[in-house]
């Protein structure tokens, strides 16, 4: 026992604290929003150290990588586990939708008010061409110094990372000065971790707070079938992948270290807060530095398998609302792609939550004026979203790892 509370000590009071902080949302209600500014101070100590932190360990990742050879067989494996997981996660929010229908016994008159209620949005008509620029460069390097555009970023960091491994020794003291800024980014995030407990429990009080009436509006089936679907990923999915990375060892070392990325996710319902936390664990799972340097500032910005769930649940809840077949084999499938899109695709876009939205009143051809539906189900569902989302960045990493460094991956770090 004692050994259990040595190893899951700091865990366990970021997990009760982040208990302590419901109980106290549900208990005061919309009014628990005076917690708010303790946990935005805590977000914001995040937040401030995201863009030297992505630039310096995705550069001394890379220029310290050696070869350029296992940099693509890195970056075209995070690829092939970000799809593959991402497909599977939209299957799997398929089913859950054909099994339990989100809008059945819904009264219809509750998303009267919001429909009328509709907002005029303004879209900037951009295109495709334009977009794919938008997404991966930005007009002014002063802009690369936010965290609103952190796929830029990334980017940026990785042909400097390149650029730096191939000037070889002209450039040692730049690879020696971005491994050191990594190590000294990790060191404070170490020491913003030690507030997590207090941010993060007052942060989740006042999101409870405010979702609490949200949810009783009508969307609570939505909801609790969203939680479940999120109970098998993560207790199920995750649990399989961590097993196909390192067997039973696989297994014990990502449920050892998945408790703080998940409370930092759930709590924060940030992807980019989420990053920090999720380098640290992943290094702790045994995952090589150089591929979770890549894969978990990659991950936060194209890998979302909750929103990938999130697009097929906001799909059939307008099909439900509006009467149309969900159970067509033709359905199903355009579900599913619609869902890839909007989850996996348009998170990397800046602006994609909103376009991707749009993209499924565009396609099924729903009016405009029922786009404040589907926004309410993409703040009602944040939370478990992101731990999807985010925490599933770190069990990929290990699957990266197993697909790069082979099936004894993970035995030289245990042996440590």
């Amino acid at each position: 026992m004692k050994t259990f509370l040595a190893n899951y000590k700091s865990s366990l009071i970021l997990l009760g604290a982040i208990i302590i902080g419901g109980a106290v949302g549900v208990f005061m209600g919309p009014e628990a929003v005076i917690f708010k500014p303790v946990g935005d101070l805590f977000l914001n100590l995040l937040f401030m150290t995201l863009v030297p932190l992505v630039f310096f360990s995705v550069t001394s990742a890379i220029s310290n990588m050696g070869e350029m050879k296992r940099l693509g067989k890195i970056l075209g494996n995070i690829v092939l586990v970000f799809t593959v997981t991402a497909i599977i996660s939209g299957i799997i929010g398929i089913i859950g939708v054909l099994i339990v229908n989100p809008t059945k016994g819904l009264d219809t008159s509750t998303f009267a008010g919001l429909m009328a209620n509709a907002e005029a949005v303004d879209h900037e008509k951009v295109g495709i061409l334009q977009q794919i620029v938008n997404t991966v460069t930005v007009t002014d390097f002063k802009d690369l110094l936010s965290k609103s555009n952190m796929l830029q970023l990334i980017i940026f960091s990785i042909l400097v990372g390149v650029a730096t491994a191939m000037a070889g020794e002209k450039a040692k003291p730049i690879a020696k000065f971005v491994e050191a800024g990594s190590a000294v980014m990790m060191k404070i995030v170490d020491l913003i971790m030690n507030l997590a407990p207090i941010g993060l429990g007052c942060y989740f009080a006042s999101v409870i707070g405010e979702l609490g009436p949200q949810i009783l509006s009508g969307y609570a089936r939505a909801f609790i079938l969203y939680l479940i679907l999120t109970a098998v990923l993560y207790f199920g999915l995750f649990t399989v992948y961590a097993y196909m990375s390192g067997g039973k060892d696989g297994i014990k070392i990502f449920w050892k270290h998945a408790i703080a990325p998940t409370v930092t996710a759930l709590a924060t319902c940030s992807s980019a807060a989420s990053i920090p936390v999720n380098l640290d664990a992943s290094k702790k799972m045994g995952v090589p530095e150089d591929i979770a340097e890549t894969v978990i500032p990659l991950g936060a910005n194209i890998h979302k398998d909750g929103s990938v769930i999130g697009g097929v649940l906001k799909v059939t809840f307008l099909f439900g609302l509006f009467g149309r077949d969900m159970t067509s084999i033709s359905a199903i499938f355009g579900i599913l792609a619609v869902s890839f899109l909007v989850g996996a695709v348009m998170g990397a876009i800046p602006g994609g939550g909103m376009m991707g939205e749009m993209l499924i009143l565009s396609v099924y051809g729903f009016s405009p004026e029922v786009l404040p539906i589907i926004a309410v189900i993409s703040t009602i569902i944040d939370a478990p979203a992101t731990v999807l989302n985010s925490t599933g960045n770190t069990v990929c990493s290990m699957m990266v790892a197993r697909l790069v460094e082979g099936k004894d991956w993970l035995k030289g770090h245990l042996a440590k």
